[in-house]
């Protein structure tokens, strides 16, 4: 089954949407600090679109399902009740919101940023932050992305936060530790490829004082405040999180993570020897020497491409 098929033709921009690129003082000021608010990427319409599909999506809207359900896969459910939701996956399921997400124009910012020929979709993560700051699953504590692609070659991956509407402190917006990106690391330990949700929140603020110390630095926390249409995006060892929802509506949001075409899968091992993955890995089609593709197009279609065929 090809959900995606070959969208190579739509690698264009036009004058207007080239306008909307990171400059070149754009892209080092991401190199150095590890984060980049975007210009307006998507249309108000657009966007408002974002909510209708993903309200089709929480009434049960499906064009196809998994079909396999991955050990560490993020699925909230209505029985789960009124925490913070988490839905994997979501550009593979629900074809809506695929068709906003794949905009090349996003494609082509990622690219710019991550100094790639391509951009590839790794993984979509439709988020709800209800308005309830006394919920714990509210809070996400301190974290970097590349923990959890462990099994993942590349350096250069990246994501996109993309809200719904505008979206500052008051709705717990998304924050970033200004240049952690550049930290050597020295806290680390099995644990870090967990995800956050299965960790210690404290033990996640103490390896964070633990390796700013290490690197000599004070920890900048700078809240991304964002108008609606345009986005965040973050390098794969940027520490970020973000507090309760204190406003009285919903945080509704896309984390779009991102690789470059050079990607690939490599096994890792943990201190006992055992292989930790993605959940890619149980769904992927395999490479010819066996490993899990991480460029198969069903589950990490191109979103931007340098190349035309």
């Amino acid at each position: 089954m090809t959900v995606f098929g070959n969208i190579a033709s739509t690698f264009k921009l036009t004058d207007d949407e080239k306008d909307l690129l990171p400059t070149d003082e754009d892209v080092e000021f991401y190199a150095e600090h590890g984060w980049y608010l975007s210009k307006k990427i998507f249309t108000d319409d657009e966007v408002d679109e974002l909510v209708a599909a993903s309200e089709r999506y929480y009434d049960g809207e499906r064009d196809r399902l998994l079909p396999v359900r991955p050990r560490r896969l993020a699925y909230w459910q209505p029985s789960d009740g009124p925490v913070q939701r988490h839905n994997d996956y979501v550009h593979y399921e629900h074809d809506g919101l695929a068709a906003l997400l794949r905009k090349p124009l996003l494609g082509a910012v990622a690219a710019r940023l991550a100094q790639a020929d391509e951009i590839r979709i790794f993984q979509s993560t439709l988020i709800l932050k209800p308005p309830r700051p006394e919920e714990p699953t509210n809070i996400v504590p301190w974290h970097f992305d590349r923990h959890y692609w462990s099994s993942s070659t590349s350096e250069r991956m990246l994501t996109a936060f993309i809200p719904f509407h505008d979206c500052g402190e008051e709705m717990g917006t998304i924050t970033m530790v200004d240049g952690s990106h550049r930290w050597k690391e020295i806290a680390s330990d099995d644990t870090t490829v967990r995800h956050f949700a299965e960790r210690d929140k404290e033990d996640l603020e103490e390896k964070l004082r633990v390796n700013a110390d290490f690197n000599n630095t004070t920890v900048t926390k700078i809240p991304m405040i964002i108008p609606k249409g345009h986005m965040s995006f973050h390098h794969c060892r940027t520490y970020h999180g973000s507090a309760g929802n204190h406003s009285s509506n919903p945080r509704r949001a896309i984390s779009l993570h991102l690789q470059d075409g050079g990607n690939e899968y490599r096994p890792f091992a943990l201190s006992d020897g055992t292989i930790v993955g993605y959940n890619h890995d149980e769904l992927v089609r395999r490479t010819p020497d066996g490993r899990p593709d991480y460029a198969d197009p069903e589950y990490c279609p191109v979103l931007w491409s340098t190349t035309q065929p």
